[in-house]
């Protein structure tokens, strides 16, 4: 499937794009991930470090799938509040989940920084403002709940948020320990700095289908006729759920980007940050290193992404008026729009964790508003339950549940 539509601008921030080959013979490996997107990446960087032959395969390019679509916004908050999550769930297991998101965040830094090459990873704040007066109560019940739990944040009233954004809205909660990244580089040079590694194989180009298992084994045959065998398998395929049943309630919808005209600077946005709101659809922007502005929303119900151009650039003047509401930048215009799939599950948690049923058979599938962050700590898990058989929040993610 088409997973977006429209013009991209993440790719256009490649100095090159690094190639990869298509496999050409029959590979015996530890550990297979299917999917080379910033789960696959995320894995394939982890799995290298360890004492096992790690095989990597996408059935398209590298990076380009939904991770060139990615707006790179990386936060611990999710789009479904803590205090949600508390009541669903219960209070540890909420907090327990929100934890591992703030420590997915701050590997994210940790590896961002290990990195061979810039990928224009930079830490931020940001600003989740209440859309109107009503939601002010519930943002102030998920602020007290984070303070509670020591969770980094601080609370914003109308007069502070005009002072120093200069537009109104009647409340916020500011986080802090957040950042922004360019989604594509990260994904790039991490399968880059992986492959440097004698034990790691990334092929691009290369579709996979799974054929048998037999004495501890899987085995996969390939479009053009090779077989991979391999003890562990990782499904790392992102939205591409072909290999995952509506059994689970995952779902996939469609929401729309831009990338506006680069600015000089940006007056009355203090300190950059990254800003959200209370409303659902949520309106949402960030800065570029080279002065552009991010900006998306006005997700749909509808699985394909959208094909109609013109209804394409329409959705993108939406998004750039509901930018100038923030910020008067009057000459600001779109540069880059686009329409793109993203996966959404009916409790707000991704799918990480072994196959109930088939064993040596695992999902990291980041789904949800806060991808990239459950790719960190998923990968982590996936990790530890190759490598050690279990993993103590595994129970969060799982499968089955």
């Amino acid at each position: 499937m088409n997973l977006y539509h429209g013009s991209l601008y993440w790719p256009t921030t490649l100095k090159e794009i690094e190639t990869f080959p298509t496999i050409t013979e029959n590979e015996t490996c530890d550990v297979l991930i299917i999917g080379a997107g910033m789960s696959g990446a995320l894995l394939t960087y982890k799995l290298a470090k360890e004492p096992l032959k790690v095989i990597t395969v996408d059935k398209g390019k590298v990076g380009h799938g939904s991770s060139s679509a990615n707006t790179g916004l990386l936060q611990y908050s999710n789009d479904k509040m803590l205090t949600d999550f508390a009541e669903e769930i219960g209070e540890e297991d909420a907090v327990r989940f929100y934890r591992l998101c703030l420590e997915g965040m701050n590997e994210l830094k940790e590896v961002a920084y290990s990195l061979s090459d810039y990928i224009q990873f930079k830490s931020r704040k940001s600003l989740y403002y209440a859309s109107v007066k009503k939601d002010v109560s519930s943002l102030k019940k998920e602020f007290d709940m984070l303070k509670k739990h020591h969770f980094p944040a601080e609370y914003l009233i109308e007069e502070e948020i005009y002072s120093e954004y200069k537009f109104k809205k009647p409340a916020a909660i500011r986080t802090i320990g957040d950042a922004e990244v360019n989604p594509q580089r990260f994904v790039m040079t991490l399968f880059k700095d992986a492959h440097k590694h004698n034990n790691v194989h990334v092929y691009e180009q290369t579709e996979v289908f799974e054929s048998d298992y037999k004495d501890g084994y899987w085995y996969f045959t390939t479009a053009n006729g090779h077989t991979i065998t391999a003890r562990k398998v990782v499904y790392a395929t992102g939205y591409e759920i072909k290999h995952f049943t509506k059994k689970n309630h995952a779902e996939l919808n469609r929401t729309y980007a831009i990338a506006t005209s680069p600015l000089d600077n940006f007056p009355n946005w203090q300190e950059q940050c990254l800003i959200w709101e209370t409303k659902r659809p949520y309106f949402y922007m960030r800065t570029t290193f080279d002065g552009r502005i991010v900006a998306g929303g006005l997700d749909e119900e509808k699985m394909e992404a959208p094909t109609d151009m013109n209804m394409i650039k329409t959705y993108g003047e939406r998004i750039l008026t509901r930018v100038k509401e923030h910020f008067h930048y009057e000459d600001l215009k779109v540069d880059y729009v686009y329409g793109a799939t993203f996966g959404e599950s009916s409790d707000g948690l991704p799918f990480i964790g072994e196959h109930p049923e088939k064993e040596g058979i695992y999902y990291c599938l980041g789904f949800g508003g806060n991808g990239t962050v459950y790719s960190s700590f998923g990968s982590t898990i996936i990790k530890d339950l190759i490598m050690k058989g279990s993993h103590p929040d595994a129970y969060l993610t799982r499968i089955d549940r």
